[in-house]
């Protein structure tokens, strides 16, 4: 190596004595003689211009908006309850070619960019509906004195049913059952197709035991046909359009024939009660000034329930054929009246698209079913677990309430027509059945809601349908005068 590479410069420092206000003199004055011969821009004297915000800059600050707002958002990953959310919101549940990945994906993507205004409409509506609430008055009429004894022995009566239904309540076969009785479902095919009258057939249900078939018609005639051969077995005759007919708790169980079994009304107001040995009426009750739309026997048997043109619904006394209880509630005409399962709780449909819930102890509206856009035709409870209740309605859709919750936890688009009637199963509740105006009987689970078999043979629209007892058959009837039995091979 040579001297030169082995050379290490060293840099002194460089040590400043006094003050350094000469040195920042002399660089102020190089600052501002740069500046004036332009080598340095004043910031003072730079001219600045804002970005104009035009609608692409918009479009790209909302599109990274709704992109934040929607990672954010907690989105179902069943898809299950991912469709439930979109029909909940008037959006298709599905799109061709959709997988469940998808589906959630555009859920997220509605809610991020609808989410506000979403919350806004439900606000105003939960407002509107507390207002409506507010400003509508439930109407109680004094009774009788045998109203008050009719409450007391009401009320002891229902505690004791709940009491052994608590007590008899078990899931260890609920599983079982459940699987058994909706594979017998997906199964049903119309086994016998009868003409019933000459005129449409209105209504139709089955025996307790379920071994007879009742049916009425707008001719006036009520009739009983036998299980499955459908043979007419005996037929009651009235005078005017007859809109129901329905069978006493324990006929054709301990109730004797030739007592009351039956009951029917009409259009004229008539409500007549009818024995399983004689064509004509044993009794009936005093006559209504108005239509009487349904009817329905209390659990106990004791008591009717009529549903009238004029807004109210009536209790009677079967045995002493008196009145116990007038209830007005609805602004429209009652359609329909369902007990609870217990016979604590009665549940009326009204034209005027809500459901009330009544404690019959205490007479007072307990619930107010709201939900419906247009009037209601039928209402059903549940026939053991004590607080599901499903309506159906001109609005084309089926509900289902929580009565422990006072909501509605699920609605089914179930036909393209008005909804004439929903039944649950009557064993267990483990299906519902639906009739409708488009000509079609549908089944749906229950729970979940899933359609379980479409039963097509009417050619006209469906005016009702039933599930027997033993939850073996299905009847319907329609208004192309027939009736049909529908079962599994």
């Amino acid at each position: 190596m040579s001297d030169d590479e082995d050379f290490v410069s060293l840099k002194r420092k460089i040590v400043h004595y006094g003050t350094l206000d000469e040195k920042l003199k002399s660089s102020a004055v190089s600052v501002e003689k740069a500046k004036l011969s332009g080598n340095i821009e004043d910031s003072a004297l730079v001219e600045t211009f804002e970005l104009e915000s035009d609608e692409k800059t918009a479009e790209l600050v909302a599109e990274l908006e709704r992109r934040k707002r929607a990672r954010t958002l907690a989105v179902p990953t069943v898809d299950r309850e991912v469709r439930a959310k979109l029909r909940e919101y008037d959006e298709p549940i599905t799109l061709f070619g959709e997988g469940p990945a998808e589906r959630r994906i555009r859920l997220r993507e509605f809610l991020a960019e609808r989410g506000e205004e979403l919350k806004t409409d439900a606000k105003s509506a939960s407002k509107k509906a507390a207002g409506t609430q507010e400003h509508q008055p439930t109407w109680y009429h004094e009774g009788p004195r045998e109203l008050r004894a009719a409450r007391l022995w009401l009320a002891d009566w229902t505690i004791a049913r709940a009491k052994a239904r608590f007590a008899g309540a078990t899931s260890e076969t609920r599983g079982a059952r459940l699987h058994e009785v909706q594979q017998q479902a997906r199964s049903l095919t119309a086994l016998c197709s009868q003409i019933g009258d000459t005129r449409p057939v209105s209504y139709c249900e089955v025996s307790p035991n379920s071994n007879l078939l009742a049916t009425s018609s707008w001719s006036g005639l009520c009739k009983l046909w036998t299980i499955p051969q459908c043979d007419l077995m005996l037929t009651l005759r009235g005078d005017y359009a007859v809109g129901a007919v329905v069978w006493h708790p324990q006929a054709t169980i301990t109730q004797k024939h030739n007592e009351v079994n039956l009951a029917s009304c009409d259009v004229n107001g008539s409500v007549r009660l009818w024995s399983l040995e004689s064509d004509t009426e044993i009794d009936s009750l005093p006559s209504h000034q108005c239509k009487v739309n349904k009817l329905a026997f209390h659990p106990c048997g004791r008591f009717l329930a009529t549903c009238c043109s004029d807004q109210s619904w009536r209790l009677w006394d079967v045995a002493q054929k008196q009145e116990l209880l007038y209830q007005e509630g609805h602004s429209r005409a009652v359609q329909d009246i369902s007990f609870h399962c217990d016979g604590s709780l009665a549940v009326t449909a009204g034209l005027d698209a809500y459901g009330r819930v009544w404690d019959l102890r205490t007479g007072r509206c307990v619930v107010f079913l709201e939900g419906h856009l247009r009037g209601l035709l039928s209402v059903h409870c549940h026939p053991s677990d004590g607080y599901s209740v499903a309506t159906s309605s001109e609005d084309h859709t089926i509900r289902i309430w929580d009565l422990r919750k006072r909501e509605c936890v699920y609605t089914i688009p179930a036909h393209t027509g008005l909804v004439t009637r929903c039944r649950f199963e009557r064993g267990s509740g483990d299906f519902i059945v639906s009739a409708s105006h488009d000509s079609l009987i549908k089944v749906w689970t229950h729970p979940g809601w899933m359609p379980l078999a479409t039963l097509v043979a009417h050619e006209n629209k469906v005016m009702c349908v039933d599930v027997s007892p033993d939850s073996k058959h299905v009847v319907s009837c329609s208004f192309d005068r027939t009736f049909k039995l529908w079962g599994s091979e």
